[in-house]
């Protein structure tokens, strides 16, 4: 069975930094790019962030760009997103996601496995 687990959400104030995990089982993680996505209230969920098998490609959403860091661990089975310099329009449930293949896509449908997400709030 396949399990995503995010960890690391909660609230903080604008300007503040948090880190997400996600540690992943039941899948070769070696060969599995990674993504995260969020969901605001009212929203439809959308594209965060992407890393490679490798760790050697990574994508971000134009909207955290330079703010957000994804990274992996291969031998952990794990995948971070560094967030730093939070707005409150960050905002939301974020998701860590698994995708089977190449090559890396920003796009929810061709993510084969979701976790159940982690909250973050930002306050002003």
């Amino acid at each position: 069975q396949v399990r995503l687990v995010e960890s690391g959400g909660g609230l903080v104030q604008a300007g503040d930094s948090l880190t997400l995990s996600c540690t992943t089982s039941g899948l070769t993680f070696s060969t599995h790019a990674m993504g995260w996505f969020r969901q605001a209230p009212g929203k439809e969920r959308e594209f965060v962030s992407a890393i490679n098998w490798s760790g050697v490609n990574t994508y971000y959403a134009d909207s955290v760009k330079g703010r957000f860091t994804i990274s992996r661990d291969n031998g952990k089975n794990t995948v971070y997103l560094q967030m730093s310099r939070l707005r409150s329009d960050d905002t939301a449930v974020y998701y860590c996601a698994a995708d089977y293949g190449a090559p890396t896509s920003t796009r929810e449908v061709d993510y084969d496995y979701f976790g159940q997400g982690t909250q973050v709030t930002v306050s002003s």
